[in-house]
């Protein structure tokens, strides 16, 4: 029987025995990938889960790197003092756009969130004093000494135990009664505040969740690409984790890294054709939005022992089974409040 958590350590299992086996530049690609699906959960956590249409992750991708190389170049702080700086200066970030998202929704917020990404953009680019200017500086090499493990491996490693660190978080997470409140809150706000749920603290921690998953992915960024500026965090940073989860499937973990190795794979395709690729990721959103909006992962759903409810469809139909079981003749009846959308069954 081959479910979702077979399918992570094979996955998994795979990355680890990559450096014994691949040359430098397969090495590379795989750690840009395991970056990318800590973007994509975060992204996904907020959007898929939360239902908070948010375009500002890769500015908040971009604030970890910098706060994690700017704290190693301006205050000669070690590597692992700073990678947790600048993750949290992303999270608290990502905490205060929280408030446009009180009053704005859809479309609305997703405007506003693209200005805060636009102006951020524009900080990075003219702050020549603190960011460098646009063109940007040399970000320290991590050093393991006295390890005998050289950058490149100590890089790799270390993104693969943060990888799994976070896409264990998350995993429980949206198991867990926060979770099922994101879901709630997606499904419907009206309802979820006559659940007693609170709008300012799920939402809150929403996006904090997301801008530490994203400050994490800049902050082992920064060493990964020895270099920071401000065109690695653009417009088409957003698209590129936007198709992700898309790709991948939304409200679902396992879309989240589905969606990250499938799109790492394509931008490495397409990197000889870099004119072409914001029209082939522009093309994807289209054919995955219309023809199969619920993303890859619903190929892997008929598999036995695949656990994990995917978006809200599967809530409404997990709902309707719940009162159906409520109607039948003789059946308890749930008491008020009691969590219907249970992300941990079938």
């Amino acid at each position: 029987m081959f479910g979702n958590r077979q399918f992570l350590i094979l996955l998994f299992a795979a990355l680890a025995i990559v450096p014994a086996v691949a040359n430098p530049y397969i090495l590379y690609i795989c750690n840009l990938g395991m970056l990318y699906i800590i973007l994509a959960l975060g992204l996904n956590i907020l959007v898929g889960y939360a239902g908070q249409f948010a375009l500002a992750n890769a500015a908040m991708f971009g604030i970890g790197a910098y706060g994690a190389g700017l704290l190693q170049v301006k205050l000669g702080a070690p590597y692992f003092l700073a990678a947790p700086g600048g993750a949290i200066l992303a999270m608290l970030v990502g905490t205060i756009i929280v408030f446009p998202a009180l009053r704005l929704s859809g479309i609305y917020l997703g405007l506003s969130t693209l200005a805060f990404a636009m102006f951020s953009q524009w900080v990075l680019l003219h702050w020549n004093s603190v960011t460098f200017g646009g063109g940007g500086f040399p970000a320290p090499h991590l050093d393991l000494s006295p390890l005998p493990i050289g950058p490149d491996l100590g890089i790799y490693f270390l993104s693969w135990i943060v990888t799994i660190a976070l896409v264990a978080f998350a995993w429980s997470l949206v198991r867990s009664r926060i979770g099922r409140s994101f879901v709630a809150v997606r499904d419907g706000e009206i309802a979820a505040q006559s659940l007693g749920i609170d709008l300012l603290r799920y939402k809150g921690l929403a996006f904090a969740i997301s801008g530490f998953y994203a400050g994490t992915a800049g902050a082992l960024y920064a060493p990964l690409l020895g270099y920071v500026s401000p065109e690695g965090f653009d417009l088409f940073q957003m698209i590129i984790q936007k198709s992700m989860i898309v790709v991948g499937g939304m409200g679902s973990v396992l879309g989240s890294v589905l969606g990250a190795v499938v799109m790492v794979t394509v931008l490495e395709l397409l990197r000889a054709f870099k004119s072409t690729q914001e029209i082939v990721f522009g093309a994807i959103l289209i054919v995955f939005v219309m023809f199969r909006p619920r993303g890859l992962v619903t190929l892997l759903q008929r598999l036995p022992g695949w656990e994990e409810p995917l978006s809200s469809f599967d809530s409404r139909r997990m709902l309707a089974r719940a009162a159906a079981h409520v109607s039948e003749p003789g059946s308890p009846r749930y008491p008020a409040g009691r969590d219907l959308v249970d992300e941990s069954r079938p």
